[in-house]
């Protein structure tokens, strides 16, 4: 057994994990008719059985029209018995379970949802094919209470944590990012301005929680875009965050689901694969025609976040969760020998669920993830890795 703290208990806020490492938010893709499913538990708890401290349910909208499609659970009274099933069976096999909460904004997918995608200022969506309507006052007010309720209803759900989704040009993100923002009011201009949203939903969520669960957020360090949100002003949004003591922790993030997914991710761009999942015809073939100008390929390298990161690291005293590019054991103590308190992973995990119980016992223990990123299109079906058959996995 390797001698590394990294398998030692550590606190976030009011909770205890079992380990440093929590499965980071990957959409399942497994939930019908906006419900929690047997597939969806047994996602979770595969991942549970498989060593994680703390596993993300992804993505729990605040509201209806902040669906990024309509097969996604948004957080309301009827969707808590499938969620308190889910929690129940992740408690039991020893680990804890975060709800992220948020609004998809002009990543939203209109069509689908039946209900307009918002965005700080109007613009046509490219890949809903539709119109974006600017969000008003009462609609960030509505929002904003959105975000509390929703942790209402996760403590209520038995979820240990919730992650406020701040990234990826989502809602929030998208009023942080100077391209999308063209606002003349107190939710534009200046970097104060554009952060209201943000903020507000962050003390939204502790006001109505207080110390009850942990609260992460999920933060952008970048958009990947030029025009957008950089470093600078984001080491700012963070130093406001823990300043106002909203967060227990942050997770720190890049790029846009909007502008630039890829950004985020790094290794192979699977176009066959995403133009072959698009339902819509006309999205399909500009998915063909044109998808390498909005999927581009980035090279993958282990820890390729660290580099912005550090830079968060020297700046707060606020926990910090690693995040792009943790697939290997000595990439995760290199995080944590730098003062990273949580690791944050995804791919290695779909293709492993129980990467971190053999990391445990073995230290040569090698994670398998090649980075294909063929595991994005499965989101229309079902995430897993196309490289394992995941249906023989236990249940």
């Amino acid at each position: 057994m390797p001698a590394t703290a990294l398998f030692e208990a550590a606190t976030l806020g009011p909770l205890t994990l079992r380990n440093r490492f929590i499965k980071a938010a990957t959409f399942e893709g497994m939930s019908k008719g906006a419900q929690v499913s047997n597939d969806l538990i047994d996602f979770h708890r595969r991942h549970a059985t498989g060593g994680v401290a703390m596993t993300t349910v992804a993505y729990c909208a605040v509201a209806p029209e902040g669906r990024t499609e309509r097969n996604q659970i948004w957080m309301r009274p009827e969707a808590l018995p499938g969620l308190r099933r889910l929690t129940n069976a992740v408690h039991d096999e020893g680990a804890a379970v975060s709800a992220q909460i948020g609004h998809a904004g002009p990543v939203a997918d209109s069509r689908s949802n039946g209900l307009p995608a918002l965005a700080p200022s109007a613009a046509f969506s490219a890949q809903g094919l539709s119109r974006i309507r600017a969000a008003s006052r009462d609609d960030i007010a509505r929002i904003t209470q959105a975000h509390a309720d929703a942790a209402l209803l996760a403590v209520e759900a038995g979820f240990d944590a919730v992650e406020i989704h701040l990234g990826h040009n989502y809602f929030a993100s998208s009023f942080l990012s100077p391209k999308l923002n063209k606002r003349s009011d107190e939710y534009g201009g200046r970097l104060a301005g554009r952060a209201k949203v943000a903020l507000g939903a962050a003390r939204a969520v502790r006001d109505a929680v207080g110390d009850r669960i942990a609260i992460l957020a999920k933060l952008n360090m970048d958009d990947g875009v030029p025009g957008g949100f950089w470093l600078d002003e984001s080491l700012q949004v963070a130093q406001w965050l823990e300043a106002d003591g909203s967060v227990d922790a942050l997770e720190l993030t890049a790029g846009s689901s909007l502008l630039n997914p890829m950004y985020l991710f790094r290794g192979d761009a699977p176009l066959q694969e995403f133009a072959a999942a698009m339902r819509n015809p006309v999205v399909r073939l500009g998915v063909k025609l044109v998808g390498k100008r909005f999927i581009r390929s980035y090279p993958y390298q282990e820890a390729y976040l660290l580099d912005s990161a550090r830079q968060f690291r020297s700046a707060l005293k606020l926990p910090l969760v690693l995040l792009g590019g943790v697939s290997q054991l000595e990439t995760a103590e290199q995080g944590m020998a730098e003062g990273f308190q949580f690791m944050a992973m995804a791919r290695a995990l779909l293709r492993e669920p129980d990467l971190i119980n053999r990391m445990r016992r073995e230290r040569s223990t090698r994670s398998l993830c090649v980075h294909c990123n063929k595991c994005m299109p499965t989101i229309f079906t079902g995430t897993r890795c196309v490289l394992v058959d995941t249906s023989a996995a236990p249940a």
